[in-house]
């Protein structure tokens, strides 16, 4: 049986990372990767599109991947995607609504140590993508330290150790053990064609609520081009109303057109604005839930959405929409 044809496009990140004057700088290239990587059992082909620090990864090059992805898709089996650990999670979110549908299945992946280091968890992560991109069912993928996410649902939580992404509300899709790679859960796409629509509107925030936050700050956020918000609210969605009113000023705010997301600071389980009073007040001036979506999913999600031009109420059912897997709807 012939081998399965993959893809690797590299973009750069520590994984590509060498040691310069000015610190970790990304400059090994994917067939370097794929030399140091040693045999692995697949054809592998390797396009270099970026050569950057995933902080510098920003909306311009989430289009370069995903037009990427899109053109190779039918040429390949599978397509891996090296990329830095610290906007992978953004990156592997946007592009699960750029490419809904896809027909392949995408595997970002990177490490905490430069390729090049002998202690290095690269090849191990590599390996890993690869036999992702191999046998799981189509669809945008991270992979990192043994285990398979949904791109949408992967969330860095750790800086330096190993085990640096977890797969929030929903269980892995895939995970090594020591009979192989041992496929679970795999999310059901509908039949549709793949679409490439990188239309986005970045002119959003994302802010984390705290006691004594002013709410003038949200309004100069509007008067500023600020078009959607996302706001990591307390618990189930809490956000105060006694003298600093947020509440108020979401409903201000969704009455000038600007649609405001209620996500929770809370990593896992779901953000549910009719539980409490603190909620309900937020939900009745408009507030928008993102039930159980992690915040790289929802301001990218938001991002898009805006990007087709949707409305608060379009953007209010789209938020009640499971597009790709990335919300748990009752």
């Amino acid at each position: 049986m012939a081998n399965k044809k993959l893809l690797l496009l590299s973009t750069g990140g520590t994984i590509a990372s060498v040691v310069s004057d000015e610190g970790l700088v990304p400059e090994e290239s994917g067939e370097q990767l794929l030399q140091m990587l040693g045999n692995v059992p697949y054809d592998i082909t390797v396009k270099d599109i970026l050569s950057l620090d995933s902080s510098n990864i920003q909306p311009e090059e989430w289009k370069i991947i995903a037009e990427a992805i899109y053109k190779y898709r039918h040429d390949y089996d599978g397509i891996v995607v090296s990329h830095g650990t610290d906007t992978m999670a953004y990156t592997a979110s946007m592009l699960t609504f750029m490419l809904q549908g896809i027909d392949v299945p995408v595997v970002f992946t990177g490490s905490q140590v430069p390729m090049n280091v002998i202690w290095s968890d690269a090849p191990a992560n590599m390996r890993l993508a690869f036999a992702a991109a191999a046998s799981c069912a189509p669809d945008i993928y991270l992979s990192f330290d043994r285990k398979v996410m949904r791109g949408c649902r992967a969330v860095k939580v750790r800086t330096t150790a190993f085990n640096a992404f977890e797969s929030v509300n929903v269980p892995p899709v895939a995970e090594i053990t020591s009979d192989g790679l041992v496929i679970h859960h795999q999310h059901n796409h509908s039949q549709q064609t793949c679409v490439l629509n990188t239309k986005i509107d970045t002119n959003v925030s994302l802010v984390k609520l705290f006691p004594g936050f002013d709410p003038r700050m949200l309004h100069a956020m509007a008067q500023n081009d600020c078009h959607g918000i996302v706001i990591e609210a307390y618990g189930l969605g809490g956000m105060t109303y006694i003298r600093r009113n947020v509440a108020a000023a979401i409903g201000k705010l969704i009455r000038q057109g600007i649609p405001v997301i209620a996500a929770s600071q809370c990593l896992y389980e779901r953000s549910d604005l009719t539980k409490y009073e603190v909620g309900r007040q937020a939900l009745l001036e408009g507030a928008i839930s993102a039930h159980d979506m992690t915040s790289e999913s929802a301001i990218t999600k938001l991002m898009w959405g805006l990007g087709q031009g949707m409305d608060v109420d379009q953007i209010a059912k789209f938020f009640d929409t499971d597009v790709a897997g990335e919300v748990t709807l009752k």
